[in-house]
């Protein structure tokens, strides 16, 4: 199976060197070679896309703004010339920071990390879809500690997102587990564990209070991220409205 893979940079020079890496390496497929963040968009809108090669410094959007906007993007390498840029890009959980001229061992081994993460993203797709199929329960299955353990969603009050960890708040106790916070959100139904900040995923039914920007939960205060604002107010609303 193929790693379908989109190229994002308004630099043709910069294109035409990451077409030929993925055209070297056979289990990749380009799909699409975009100069700009509004050429990606229209395809991821409307492809399934494994992997994206994105520039940062681009006219009217930049990398990492496109970035920051997208809910589900695929796995992202970096591919700049900039290096001061990297504490934030690997804050949104881009797989690799690949730094031009990009030579050819180091973009094989950002092709490694993707296929880590793919691997990892299918084995978590099975048991999600495992439990689909029985979606009655409300519970999931985790790997933590070297053990599966199951996670009550009664139990569940946030979790937190730490790079390409996790840390789960249950009553009493906090799990820590290798999977990012993108994974767990599509783990969890979003209308009971709604993301609601780029490193937060909260229970509604363990809200006290909301108060502008915060969420109170106990006696922990967590943000609401300026992009996920809407949908959050959304769902409450939803209840306001009964």
């Amino acid at each position: 199976m193929k790693i379908k893979c989109i190229i994002v940079d308004d630099e043709v020079h910069a294109r035409k060197v990451l077409e030929k890496f993925i055209s070297d390496i056979p289990h990749l497929k380009l799909v699409k070679s975009c100069k700009n963040a509004l050429e990606a968009m229209q395809v991821l809108n409307n492809q399934d896309i494994d992997a994206m090669f994105l520039d940062i410094n681009m006219p009217k959007v930049t990398g990492l703004s496109f970035l920051e906007n997208l809910r589900h993007p695929p796995a992202v390498v970096i591919t700049t010339a900039y290096r001061e840029y990297a504490v934030e890009a690997f804050d949104l959980d881009v797989i690799d920071y690949l730094h031009k001229p990009i030579p050819f061992p180091r973009f094989l081994k950002a092709i490694s990390k993707i296929e880590e993460k793919l691997k990892s993203k299918t084995e978590q797709t099975l048991i999600s879809s495992t439990l689909d199929t029985n979606r009655q329960e409300e519970f999931i299955f985790i790997k933590a500690d070297k053990k599966t353990i199951k996670l009550n969603f009664d139990d569940i009050v946030y979790i937190e997102g730490l790079g390409d960890y996790i840390k789960i708040h249950v009553k009493k106790k906090t799990i820590i587990s290798k999977l990012t916070i993108k994974k767990m959100e599509e783990l969890l139904p979003s209308d009971i564990f709604p993301r609601i900040h780029k490193s937060f995923i909260i229970s509604l039914k363990n809200i006290v209070a909301i108060e502008g920007n915060q969420i109170e939960i106990g006696d922990t205060k967590i943000p609401i991220g300026q992009i996920y604002r809407k949908s959050f107010m959304d769902i409450i609303n939803s209840f306001l409205k009964k």
